[in-house]
């Protein structure tokens, strides 16, 4: 495989064709209003990714609850003052040939407290604050979910992407560690699944034909083992309610200890997933095309890419232009941050991240 097969397109069961197989990977950046409106900053940054050169450009996670908000500056997407930022951002994505997505999410028991007095989860944990949740209101921050879908459709985005990766609701759900529930959503992996798998058909029902949804999920930490994802997945696959799986791991060479696939690689495990009409791809560490290829090579459709669209958000143009292009060293200046277009607010989240932002 060739470093242009990176560009070659990539049709979607629903929806426009990719022009390319490099996507940007959703980045939390503090950048929305307090409310959850779109910002100045937010609609720059994300036209900024677009006219660089990726063919999905997709948001953010965007909050689909003022309960399960977890960051600072969160986009929001559970309210009808959100709708008019949210047409700018996908106008101006679509306007630079991009498909757009908009990321959905819900914090769960892992909502930041700063905003969330009253945290929930599927079960009660008395002593992280977190109290669980009625038959009924799980039922509603499902319709919560298939309701944010409604209003990104609404906006004019291609799709979303439903976040249950990193701990957040829908994988709290899948897990047994944080979901001890006894009714019709916890027990069996069939039902602790429910929610997630009513989202997506909810979604399905309730959005056009064509309207495209994927599916993040992490691969490690946070409850879920590895035979269990595979199952969930291989079911996801399946029955092809979703377009495309985007698997989240911190390295992409990273090599699992959890057996039975102790000594493979965590992406490598989904790689036999039957695959039907379902793409697959993955992000983590991606810094350059060599990387990227042979992401591509060990079976996936496509490679998402977090800090290299941090570091340059026209990079998908600069691997065209120069197909050795390595992404800027580690750590980088304010100044340089600044000049690829990145906010205060999105620095100073970026400083949390150990070893990105130089110090003054």
């Amino acid at each position: 495989m060739k470093t242009q097969d990176l560009f070659a397109p990539l049709s979607l069961k629903r929806g426009p064709a990719l022009k390319s197989r490099i996507l940007l990977a959703p980045l939390t950046n503090w950048q929305c209003h307090d409310d959850g409106t779109v910002s100045e900053d937010e609609v720059n940054w994300l036209e900024r990714c677009a006219a660089g050169g990726f063919s999905m450009v997709m948001t953010c996670a965007a909050n689909i609850h003022p309960s399960g908000k977890a960051f600072p500056g969160q986009m929001g997407i559970y309210h009808d003052r959100h709708l008019e930022g949210l047409r700018r951002v996908a106008d101006v994505i679509r306007s630079h040939g991009a498909v757009s997505s908009v990321q959905i999410h819900h914090g769960g028991h892992r909502a930041n407290p700063e905003f969330v007095r009253d945290r929930v989860g599927p079960s009660d944990d008395s002593t992280a604050g977190v109290r669980g949740l009625s038959l009924e209101e799980v039922e509603a921050v499902r319709d919560d979910f298939i309701a944010a879908a409604q209003r990104a459709e609404e906006a004019g985005f291609d799709g979303v992407e439903v976040h249950s990766a990193f701990g957040w609701m829908p994988m709290q759900f899948l897990s047994s560690m944080f979901n001890r529930r006894t009714d019709k959503y916890g027990g069996s992996l069939g039902n602790r699944s429910r929610f997630l798998f009513e989202v997506i058909s909810g979604i399905r029902e309730k959005c056009k034909p064509d309207f495209q949804i994927g599916l993040r999920v992490s691969l490690e930490r946070y409850g879920v083992p590895l035979t269990e994802m595979w199952e969930v997945l291989a079911r996801a696959v399946r029955e092809e309610e979703i377009d495309y799986v985007d698997l989240a791991v911190w390295d992409w060479k990273k090599v699992t200890q959890e057996d039975p696939f102790k000594g493979l690689t965590f992406l490598s495990v989904f790689m036999d997933l039957p695959r039907s009409s379902v793409r697959i791809g993955a992000s983590g560490k991606i810094m350059n095309a060599e990387e990227a290829v042979a992401v591509l090579e060990g079976g996936c459709d496509f490679v998402m890419f977090g800090r290299a669209a941090t570091l340059e958000p026209d990079f998908p143009k600069r691997l065209m232009q120069n197909t050795e292009h390595q992404s800027p060293p580690l750590p980088v200046p304010e100044s340089y941050l600044k000049s690829q277009g990145l906010s205060n607010n999105f620095i100073n989240y970026m400083r949390t991240w150990e070893g990105f932002v130089a110090d003054n």
